[in-house]
């Protein structure tokens, strides 16, 4: 098969992409048709797929906007897929011009396309590297020498825990991650669940297993776990269209329909 222009050699275009999958639901053009393929066998059984996934993008963008507010001026973003219009150095950037973000994505196609989109960009990072191996991932973001962690950061991990098995321990990932962070930094997840959910969206969900990234649905009590014991904002975590929306307008009556919890945390000061 010949390789689009930029892409590596060694990126096996016979699997679909987790990544790529989500840019073409978000209507982006990093994608190829083995992915378009999945993407709408998908998008057959549950029709409002497309939806979901420009509602958890809403949801980056508003925690995104929050912690802009906080003071937060850079951003650690782990499985970020491919950096398409609105994405997290867009928005951060845009109300804070010196705002600096590291993606990281361990798909090496969406590593191969953002750094092509984002080159020249020096405000911006990118890393190849797995959540499973969260001490690669911080050593490889200190090594960049974009972000301060001494100082607080934003770490940003919007749908990609659920990539993560039980038998990988999210849990000890999360803290590892979370004990990198100096005090003031925010945490931000969201994450598909089981909970109120149709029987067609959980068989849509068993697709992913096809692809290398198997999605774990979890509960939001397991999710909230995930936070320890930084201080959950408001309204904690909730349905994502529930979490601060802009207007009262943009949730409908049914927003556990997204299937998605999204929840915000900071790292308070320990006290002595």
């Amino acid at each position: 098969m010949q390789m689009p222009d930029g892409l590596p050699a060694e990126i096996d275009l016979s699997r679909p992409s987790a990544a790529r999958v989500y840019d073409y639901f978000l209507g982006g053009a990093h994608n190829f048709e083995i992915d378009r393929q999945l993407a709408e066998q998908i998008a057959g059984m549950t029709p409002n797929l497309a939806a979901t996934m420009r509602a958890g993008r809403e949801f980056l963008r508003r925690a995104v906007r929050t912690l802009l507010d906080a003071g937060i001026d850079q951003f650690l973003d782990i499985g970020s897929g491919i950096p398409t219009v609105g994405n997290v150095h867009e928005v951060a950037q845009t109300a804070n011009p010196k705002a600096r973000v590291v993606y990281v994505d361990i798909d090496p196609v969406a590593v191969a396309h953002s750094r092509e989109l984002l080159a020249g960009d020096e405000l911006t990072g990118v890393i190849h590297g797995d959540l499973r191996e969260p001490e690669r991932i911080l050593a490889a973001a200190r090594d960049l020498g974009l972000l301060d962690f001494s100082r607080p950061l934003g770490i940003l991990l919007a749908g990609v825990v659920h990539f993560v098995r039980d038998t990988d321990r999210p849990g000890e990932i999360l803290a590892t991650l979370r004990a990198a962070a100096a005090p003031g930094s925010h945490l931000v997840v969201s994450h598909s669940t089981f909970e109120d959910q149709p029987q067609e969206m959980l068989d849509a969900q068993r697709l992913s297993a096809r692809t290398d990234t198997e999605i774990t649905l979890r509960s939001r009590a397991e999710v909230t776990s995930f936070f320890g014991d930084w201080t959950l904002l408001e309204p904690g975590v909730v349905h994502m269209p529930l979490w601060r929306p802009d207007s009262p307008s943009d949730v409908d009556e049914h927003p556990e329909r997204f299937g998605a919890f999204g929840g915000v945390a900071r790292y308070d000061q320990p006290t002595a």
